[in-house]
């Protein structure tokens, strides 16, 4: 019986590398949308993925979309908590409802998914979890206040959450992307994106089916003895 791996945010640029690649390793895959509709069905007629449509910050969307994919597979073995939000602006300018959305899509959707995912993989005493982070939360760099803390949060809550299911026999880790060519990439400034690449040993942004690849190992049995990972995607920064 194949895998079934559960990425969030299947829609956006990331999010469909990542869907593709785990397809492409033979697991069956669910993916969640919020908006973007179009964009989803095309996905899921190209890699056969099975496409959920839920606002990942209201619980009972989120109950909702996870008995979805688990009526349609029997259950999910891997999380990808790729969800996110971001947002330009500087920290004096940020109003109370904005720090709620990105706080809100970057760290209460993955609260809430993990929970209800993670009651099965507890019960099978079996599980992988990837959260996906950013350069945001762990480097000096100019960018919007609540999208670093937001992206921070992530880390805290993978490390924490590791060692708690470690006697379940459930990983977790996070992924770190760098700069990357689409995505949240676009809206890096270009004299950012130049300051960057002066610092990165390989000279160049990353390529989405590169961060792809990365999750689709810790995924994997091979990477049985990786967990509580920071996994830095950055190029070498």
């Amino acid at each position: 019986m194949a895998r079934t791996a559960l990425v969030t945010g299947g829609s956006g640029a990331l999010g469909g590398a990542i869907v593709r690649r785990l397809r492409k390793d033979g697991l069956d895959v669910a993916f969640t949308f919020r908006e973007g509709r179009e964009a989803s069905e095309v996905l899921a007629r190209e890699t056969g993925a099975f496409a959920v449509r839920a606002d990942l910050t209201i619980r009972v969307e989120v109950e909702a979309a996870v008995r979805a994919v688990q009526d349609r597979f029997g259950r999910i073995d891997a999380l990808v908590n790729n969800a996110g939000l971001t947002q330009v602006m500087p920290f004096a300018l940020i109003e109370e409802e904005d720090w709620d959305a990105i706080l809100d899509t970057n760290l209460k959707s993955m609260f809430l998914v993990t929970r209800e995912v993670v009651r099965g993989m507890i019960a099978r005493k079996t599980g992988v979890i990837v959260n996906l982070s950013s350069l945001a939360g762990h480097r000096l760099l100019d960018v919007p206040v609540h999208y670093a803390t937001a992206k921070a949060g992530v880390s805290g809550f993978t490390l924490a959450l590791a060692k708690e299911l470690s006697r379940y026999g459930v990983r977790v880790n996070a992924v770190v992307p760098g700069l990357l060519e689409e995505g949240v990439g676009r809206m890096v400034p270009e004299r950012e994106k130049v300051d960057y690449l002066a610092h990165c040993a390989a000279g160049r942004p990353g390529r989405m089916e590169e961060v792809a690849a990365v999750i689709a190992f810790l995924v994997s049995d091979a990477a049985s003895y990786v967990n509580a990972q920071n996994v830095f995607v950055d190029g070498g920064i």
